[in-house]
């Protein structure tokens, strides 16, 4: 019933896969809405064990859960929703030599893990593979989004050439509320990027402030010295 969203937009979902690099607050929400929206495949990447510390944010979770390989239960709980999604994990983290597995016969990343190091790997290799990359992180009540298309938009290392040397992993606030908010919407870019429907960010970058719920768009510029994504890959 959305104008202009027609049937052939939708057999491009149903053939699609999606990397979800983090099953976290903003992955997790994203992997939902993906499945629901239907589509056809999804792969499944974070390393560890579900916490107690993790439950105000985790829609995937089960409390009965903690202690245990939280990809399982991702899996598990996306399976119960919509039985025709195929998932495939992995409880490990995202290394320049296993990058590439997890990559292959992906048609576009979600890039949603906890640190600098991993979501870097899943920025370059996405430029050389020439796979779209949604990128969005939240610290504590605000958030960005912007999309990476290889060789015509900004990449996270344009925008973020450089780690925050006061930011550490899991050291961050979270209000599940926000990276929930995140999260839908990068299910929402994801699923234009992969169907051609509507018009996804490009060079762009959504900035949300939920503190007094300022919403803004800014442009973003790639880096003509940028290691990553200017150099030829």
């Amino acid at each position: 019933m959305l104008q202009g969203y027609t049937l052939e937009h939708q057999y491009r979902l149903k053939k699609a896969t999606a990397l979800v690099a983090g099953i976290g607050g903003l992955g997790g929400t994203a992997a939902v809405y993906l499945a629901v929206a239907g589509i056809g495949r999804m792969v499944f990447v974070h390393a560890g064990n579900l916490t107690l510390s993790n439950m105000n944010r985790q829609i995937l979770m089960r409390h009965e859960w903690i202690g245990r390989s939280r990809v399982v239960q991702a899996k598990k709980t996306i399976e119960e929703i919509n039985p025709d999604v195929r998932v495939e994990i992995f409880d490990e983290r995202l290394t320049k030599d296993s990058v590439w597995k997890f990559l292959d016969g992906v048609d576009i990343a979600l890039s949603a893990r906890p640190n600098f190091e991993e979501r870097r790997v899943l920025n370059e290799a996405c430029v050389k593979n020439k796979t779209p990359m949604v990128e969005a992180a939240m610290n504590g009540m605000e958030g960005y989004l912007f999309s990476v298309i290889s060789g015509k938009t900004p990449c996270l290392n344009c925008v973020f050439p450089d780690d925050d040397p006061e930011w550490k992993e899991l050291g961050f606030p979270v209000l599940g509320a926000v990276s929930g908010l995140l999260g839908c919407i990068m299910s929402i870019e994801a699923i234009k990027i992969l169907t051609g429907y509507g018009r996804p960010l490009k060079s762009e970058m959504l900035l949300i402030s939920t503190i007094d719920m300022e919403f803004k768009k800014v442009k973003i510029r790639r880096n003509n010295n940028c290691s990553v994504c200017t150099r030829k890959v």
